[in-house]
């Protein structure tokens, strides 16, 4: 059954096939909000949280984004976490500032969506954006956790997420 998420309650379609527990990550490279390029596997060896999210100025997505930081606090330090959209680097880099958010390294997806492609979760249509999905991926790179969320303006469910990580040892 394919991969099928609702835009306040309306069906959108998704690019590609999301990738799932036991398969390998696709690597990516975005740009972080100093311009400089950050890879998947620059952070090899350790765990990473990928939440994906349409676009950081919005309400769910900032909701979102402050709490996977604010949780870091509580994380062992072999977590690598990120959260990626499609919003620019400046943009994102000004909502950091406006918001005290240093610990979740914001990575934009803007250079053509790749990320959002290759990961199965661009939306061309109404959005142009992607679909709001957390991943975790263990230090060699396998895809351990994924929760696609089925509404795009819902929270994904933090517990569950926070639950597989202390599994992991994050």
């Amino acid at each position: 059954m394919a991969d099928s998420v609702t835009l306040k309650g309306n069906p959108v379609s998704l690019s590609g096939t999301v990738p799932d527990v036991g398969q390998q990550a696709p690597d990516f490279t975005l740009t972080a909000n100093d311009l400089s390029a950050v890879s998947l596997s620059d952070s090899a060896g350790k765990i990473r949280l990928l939440s994906v999210v349409p676009s950081i100025d919005t309400a769910v997505c900032a909701i979102e984004t402050k709490r996977f930081n604010q949780e870091l606090d509580t994380l062992s330090d072999n977590l690598v976490a990120y959260t990626i959209s499609v919003d620019t680097p400046f943009a994102q880099k000004r909502w950091c500032g406006a918001e005290g958010v240093e610990k979740m390294q914001l990575l934009s997806d803007y250079k053509g969506q790749n990320f959002s492609k290759a990961y199965g979760l661009y939306i061309e249509s109404p959005l142009g954006a992607a679909a709001r999905c957390v991943f975790l991926i263990d230090g060699n790179g396998q895809i351990v956790y994924r929760q696609l969320v089925p509404e795009i303006a819902q929270e994904p469910d933090y517990q569950e997420i926070r639950d597989k990580l202390k599994e992991l040892g994050a």
